[in-house]
């Protein structure tokens, strides 16, 4: 049997089971980040496909295994048992392409059916912050324990609320300037946070900012 000829090829494809997030890099430099939840809401299933109401209720789903399907695409197997969708590159691509707006469509059919989607890892979450190098010296300690708001849900989200948790301090976390560890595990910015995680923020460069309104 002939494969389909493709106008996508990947260079990486990277599954993030923390974040619950499907990362993949095509070689026009292209670079997706695609949520275990969208892919699952989308899969081009049949049974999916063909249904009038949306899939709801994935918002912990994650992706078990990829199976290869030749050269052209994989079968994401997913947690929830949902294993017949069969991704190929040229779907994935556009999936990333278009997923703002996929995304948006999807959450105003839910809110046209008065279906009610949960946030995961919603609420406040109590983290502990390991600071390195000028970073300790600009804060003025090694460590500390917060509860950071139900806003901060991922690696972004913290940095922009350690930028406003102390006056003047904003220029220290841009994410350019720190490399950051949850659980002595690299992370990407969409890396999801979780009530007890540790992370670590380390200055990726040895001078630090001006921050003359630090206080």
């Amino acid at each position: 049997m002939t494969e389909p000829a493709l106008r996508h090829h990947p260079t990486e494809l990277k599954l993030h089971e923390k974040s619950r997030v499907l990362s993949i890099q095509f070689e026009d430099g292209a670079r997706f980040d695609l949520p275990c939840e969208y892919l699952r809401v989308f899969s081009n299933a049949a049974e999916v496909r063909s249904s009038p109401v949306p899939v709801t209720g994935k918002e912990q789903v994650t992706i078990r295994s990829i199976e290869p399907q030749g050269q052209y695409a994989v079968r994401l197997v997913f947690d929830d048992g949902h294993d017949t969708g069969i991704y190929s590159w040229d779907t994935l691509y556009e999936l990333g392409l278009h997923q703002e707006r996929q995304w948006a469509a999807y959450l105003e059919r839910l809110a046209a059916l008065g279906v009610q989607r949960r946030e995961p890892d919603a609420g406040e979450k109590r983290l502990t912050l390991l600071y390195f190098a000028w970073l300790a010296k600009k804060m003025r300690k090694e460590s500390e324990q917060v509860i950071a708001p139900a806003s901060v849900t991922d690696v972004a989200s913290l940095l922009q609320w350690l930028g406003q948790y102390k006056r003047g301090a904003t220029p220290l976390f841009q994410p350019e300037r720190l490399r950051i560890t949850v659980n002595k595990q690299f992370t990407e910015a969409f890396t999801r946070l979780q009530d007890g995680d540790e992370v670590a923020l380390v200055p990726s460069s040895p001078s630090p900012p001006p921050t003359p309104d630090l206080i």
